[in-house]
């Protein structure tokens, strides 16, 4: 499957092909408009010229801050995303041997295991880890027995609530329309 998510072919093959991208977008996903943080993997890569969990994690503290910095910036808190995205990958290499993908194939996990994996990781909460559950799911083949339901409500079936619903430009404008209403919920 290919994902259509930020609009930038580039960014969203690498997300396609690479689930510590898919992970890393995931993780910068807050504060800033989606096809951003989703974009922010291929600035990484392109800036450090990898995308491997030990590189990221070995990278020095200081010169990722300042890649996360370049112009266009990676995110609009350059520093402490960075240093999310450090902490992230060195998870991932202390428990999955560096190894994204691993989180959600692993020993056949069901979908409420991956939601588990997910909710342990730095950055991942409750909310975090059921929209990327549901990204999985609905757009990168995991079949996981209850992933749906693990992910509720974000896996629910043709809904238009997160990036888990993302395959347009048409469904990013439900997407949003469906965000703007929530908040609007939330504040009225």
């Amino acid at each position: 499957m290919a994902l259509h998510i930020t609009g930038d072919p580039d960014a969203d093959q690498l997300l396609t092909d690479d689930p510590l991208a898919l992970l890393i977008g995931m993780l910068l996903d807050q504060q800033i408009a989606m096809e951003t943080a989703f974009t922010g993997p291929l600035k990484i890569e392109q800036r450090t010229g990898s995308m491997d969990a030990a590189a990221i994690a070995a990278y020095d503290p200081d010169a990722l801050a300042s890649v996360f910095k370049e112009t266009p910036a990676v995110h609009r808190f350059p520093g402490s995303m960075a240093a999310r995205v450090q902490s992230l990958c060195q998870a991932l290499v202390d428990d999955w041997g560096g190894d994204a993908a691993a989180l959600w194939t692993e020993g056949d996990p069901d979908g409420a295991t991956v939601l588990k994996r997910l909710k342990a990781l730095p950055g991942f909460g409750e909310q975090k880890a059921k929209i990327f559950l549901a990204l999985l799911g609905k757009q990168y083949g995991f079949t996981g027995e209850g992933w749906r339901e693990a992910s509720a409500p974000y896996g629910e079936d043709g809904s238009f609530r997160s990036v888990a619903d993302i395959t347009s430009p048409e469904s990013l404008t439900k997407v949003r329309e469906f965000k703007r209403a929530a908040k609007a919920a939330v504040k009225g």
